[in-house]
């Protein structure tokens, strides 16, 4: 007996070779839409991945298959990250009293300054790892994370982050929005549970705060405020914090995952809250793009770091602030995803940090 190809199944679809990829997308004729047993066997001999979804015109079949796994370079990917583990425990030692000194530091230090570089590691591998899981599901081209490393003398955290790659155009506003959802909802999971283990571990001190920030670090001779967000008054609440806090290192990691969730959750161009914004809104996001932009100009003089992430979320969209057009736009997001969008919006909210650093006198 010959097999039915899958496109039989169709009452109409579209064939879209992708380089080395391949996407097949239909409208499912009424009586398989089950799908039927004969529908299914079709999809089981597909090779790759596929996902059902509904539109005004009947239930849509996406299938997606490619040439290849990617070939990836994942001693490159390893490097980086063990360089970057160093200098974020050098980093962490220095929050702990060790002098930031170019040289190579001490075992004391470094293993003191595991307790910053470890749990800051897991929040960034967590964020990164989901866009990457959910990228690769849908059988995007995406590279494993970038983590770059930073000398702790020249920066506080000894890293600028991990990112990973989409080498791959996108297909639809449901593929664009796991994608982009993935990483800071993975990440949020790795970093509240370490920041209130962090926060029961640090001290309260009898020094002055500000009125958006209410615990500080010593980097070398530096005390540095660490500013308030809604999420960070949260869970001091749940630990029963007071006062000023002297972060510990493992705190420390915990604010940063928190503010990095924040960061990413702007809806400009290219971050994730930019993909998110898109997928939930589709060219209405250009607004919410630009009200935000702006919205920082006048924030930078709280902070004078959100001047400089209103320059780089151009640089990222190469000088403009809307997102790039998905090949095929038109299916808006289901009912559940369109509840996780505005969940991520809310999370926006509730780990934005107005005041980011303050240097006191």
């Amino acid at each position: 007996m010959t097999e039915q190809p899958v496109t039989s199944f169709f009452t109409h679809w579209r064939h879209l070779p992708l380089g080395d990829r391949e996407i097949i997308e239909g409208i499912v004729q009424p009586m398989h839409a089950g799908p039927s047993p004969a529908l299914a066997r079709a999809i089981e001999r597909w090779p790759g991945s596929h996902y059902w979804d509904n539109s005004p015109n009947g239930r849509t079949l996406v299938l997606v298959a490619e040439d290849r796994a990617p070939r990836e370079k994942w001693w490159l990917h390893a490097g980086l990250f063990a360089l970057a583990l160093f200098s974020m425990t050098v980093a962490g030692a220095t929050f702990a009293g060790f002098p930031a000194e170019w040289h190579l530091p001490s075992l004391a230090a470094l293993r003191v300054g595991l307790s910053f570089s470890i749990p800051l590691a897991a929040i960034l591998a967590a964020h990164e790892s989901g866009h990457y899981l959910v990228s690769r599901h849908y059988r995007v081209n995406a590279s494993p994370p970038y983590f770059i490393p930073f000398p702790p003398q020249g920066g506080l955290l000894g890293t600028m982050g991990a990112f990973i790659r989409l080498r791959s155009p996108l297909y639809d506003r449901r593929t664009l929005f796991d994608i982009g959802v993935a990483g800071p909802f993975a990440g949020i999971v790795v970093a509240i549970p370490i920041l209130l283990i962090g926060l029961a571990q640090s001290a309260t001190v009898m020094l002055p705060s500000l009125p958006l920030s209410h615990q500080f670090v010593v980097f070398e001779d530096w005390h540095l405020l660490l500013g308030d967000s809604l999420l960070l008054s949260l869970c001091r609440a749940i630990v029963g914090a007071q006062g000023t806090l002297a972060l510990t290192p493992l705190a420390i990691a915990g604010w940063t995952g928190l503010f990095i969730t924040c960061l990413n959750l702007l809806p400009l161009a290219q971050l994730d809250g930019g993909h998110i914004t898109y997928a939930l809104f589709g060219r209405a996001q250009a607004w919410v793009a630009r009200f935000f932009w702006l919205l920082l100009i006048p924030l930078g003089r709280l902070w004078p770091g959100w001047w400089l992430w209103a320059v780089l979320a151009l640089a990222i969209g190469r000088g403009q602030l809307t997102h790039p057009m998905l090949i095929a736009p038109e299916r808006p997001l289901d009912a559940t995803r369109k509840l996780l969008a505005w969940l991520s919006i809310a999370l926006l909210v509730l780990t934005f940090t107005p005041l980011a650093i303050f240097i006191p006198d």
